[in-house]
Formats: C-alpha cells, structure tokens, sequence
C-alpha cells in the first residue's frame, strides 16, 4: 500500500514527462505555456503547441525551460501542476517528487526546482533530485556500481549533454548547445536559402521526423506552406530530403568533433572502457535514422542506440522510484552523492 504518492518529472526543453508510482502511468506533453497579454494562462503542453507560430500579436507561446535548465520558475510550476491534474486527481498528502536534473547545475538552479515545488498545489512534497545521465544509464541497464567508464550522450531539445559515469557517479559533463531546435533551424534556414521560402519550426520538424537521414539520402519530397522572400506571398514548394538531410549533416557533424575532443581529453583508462562499451545515445534527436553509423564514423567509437530514445530518462527515474536499491542515486540540496 502506498502511504506517499511519488513522481518521476522529467522537464525537457520540448517535452515534459510525468510518472506516477499510483496509477503506473507516464504522461508526455509539449513543455510549452500560452498566455494572453503577459499574464493569463490560456493553454498548456500539447494544446499550447498547437497554437505555436499560430497567435496573434497578444498571445506567446513560450517555452518554460531552454537548454535543458528551468527559465522561468513560476512557468514551470503551472505547466508541472497542470500535468498532476492530468495524471492524477489528487496527488494525496506529503508526496515524494524525484525531477531529472542536468549535471553541472549550481545551488541556485537547484533551489528552483524546490521552490517549484513548494509553491502549494502539492502540499509538503518531499524532493529528490536524480543526474539526467543516471537515470538515463539505469534506463540503458548499464550496471552503475560495476562501470569503470561508460559515456552517455542525451540528445535534447536544445543541448545535447554528454557524460562519464565512473565509480557510481558522473565524474564529468558538458552541455553542447545543438540540439532538435538548431536541426530545426538549421533546416528553416536551408529552405530559405535553396527555396526561397520561410517556414517555421512545426514545418521543420515535422520534415525532420519523416525525411531526414545521416545514411544515403532517401530521395523523397513533401509539399510545405510558407512566406515567399521575393514577393512576400504565401506559396507552396515541394521541399527535397536532400536539402533536409543537408541541413542535417551540418549539424551533426559539429555535434561529433564535439564529442570526439569529449572523448579524447577523458583519462585514459576510462577512455578505454568507453571504446570497448561504446557510446549510450539517448533523447528524440538519437530517432534520426543511421545516427548512430554517422557518429561511429566521425568519432571512431561504437555507438549504441537505446530502446526508449526521448523516454529514457523518464523510464530511468520510474526504475529509480520503483527499486529502493536504487534510491541511493537522489539527493537533496547539498548532499549529493
């Protein structure tokens, strides 16, 4: 019987993740917030980004957390709360909330997702913190206490974090600013320039998720709307995957030198295990098809895929909550492991 409901909340920049040890069920949403001139909130989560790119001059769209790290606290908090309210219809009394965490965050960071916390709908929660790298290793099954040096790459919405875990924690981290939103940019500003053509990001993404490749191109084409740049019209243009997966390429390809000087400057010895294990890929970005051969390539180390790609992390904190064993990887404001 379960005294004290406890969450898994995993805040991505693009989606926000919620389980529930009650009811075994996982929630995921858009991570956005809509609000009508600057204070009343009108939609949230995937109802937001629907209207996205789609309001008038009144209304944004925003994103509440950018770069994997919490912009704006009370945000966070009402989109979180929200998503309770969906999971569940009551959270009960006292309940314990474990949140997936960046690695390097700093005393202030981490207060906010306490003060997030606090802020009234969940009435006293107990508040654990987990690294995202952990959750996303125990996610993987790579076995934290026996590893001498296994390297997770989290392929997010606007960064891309990658991490050594060694002697049952994450010895070192670093966050490269490329991530789904720059493939998406970086697509928008191909289509401009070989099209003539503005779009936005929904149409970037969504070519993105049906035609984009690091393998040999797949010579496919979808009609998309947008804004002509010479005559200022609206018109229709048959976008190649050519042009996308160039966009692409360019991208990952300065993700994989990053990750390469990564992986050169680790101790040796650790460096060692990572080239016998492979590299871990997780987050929706790992879904583009061949990512993980295009990386082998450019860096030189086996890679390997996960199961649940952008769920990994959230699976990882529903492995942590359901198994005491594991409890021992979250940690409060100043005492981390």
């Amino acid at each position: 019987m379960i005294i004290h409901n406890a969450y898994g909340v995993d805040l991505g920049t693009s989606q926000i993740k919620v389980f529930s040890q009650a009811s075994g069920q996982t929630l995921t949403e858009n991570n956005m917030i809509a609000i009508r001139n600057g204070t009343d909130v009108i939609a949230v989560g995937n109802d937001a980004w629907e209207m996205y790119e789609r309001t008038p001059a009144n209304i944004e769209v925003a994103q509440p957390v950018r770069g994997g790290r919490i912009a704006d606290v009370a945000q966070v908090e009402y989109v979180m709360r929200t998503m309770l309210r969906r999971i569940d219809k009551q959270t009960g009394y006292a309940p314990i909330v474990y949140f997936s965490v960046p690695v390097n965050m700093s005393e202030i960071e981490k207060r906010a997702y306490y003060a997030m916390s606090h802020a009234g709908y969940l009435r006293s929660p107990k508040v654990f913190l987990v690294d995202r790298a952990i959750c996303d290793a125990v996610a993987m099954g790579i076995p934290l206490s026996k590893t001498r040096g296994s390297m997770i790459v989290n392929m997010g919405g606007e960064s891309t974090g990658i991490s050594v875990i060694a002697n049952e924690q994450v010895i070192i981290s670093k966050d490269i600013p490329i991530g789904g939103r720059q493939l998406n940019e970086a697509i928008c500003d191909m289509i401009r320039r070989k099209e003539n053509l503005l779009v936005g990001h929904r149409t970037a993404k969504r070519l993105k998720a049906v035609i984009a490749t690091l393998g040999e191109d797949i010579h496919e084409e979808r009609s998309v709307f947008g804004m002509d740049t010479l005559s200022g019209l609206p018109r229709e243009a048959s976008v190649t995957s050519g042009i996308v997966c160039r966009a692409v390429r360019g991208q990952m390809s300065q993700l994989a030198e990053e990750i390469r000087i990564f992986l050169e400057r680790t101790p040796p010895q650790i460096r060692d295990s990572v080239n016998r294990d492979g590299i871990y890929l997780s987050g929706g970005t790992a879904r583009i098809p061949y990512v993980d051969r295009y990386l082998k390539k450019h860096i030189g180390c086996n890679v390997n895929l996960p199961n649940y790609y952008e769920m990994c992390t959230i699976r990882g904190l529903e492995e942590i909550i359901r198994h005491k064993a594991l409890h021992k990887w979250a940690y409060t404001i100043g005492k981390k492991k």
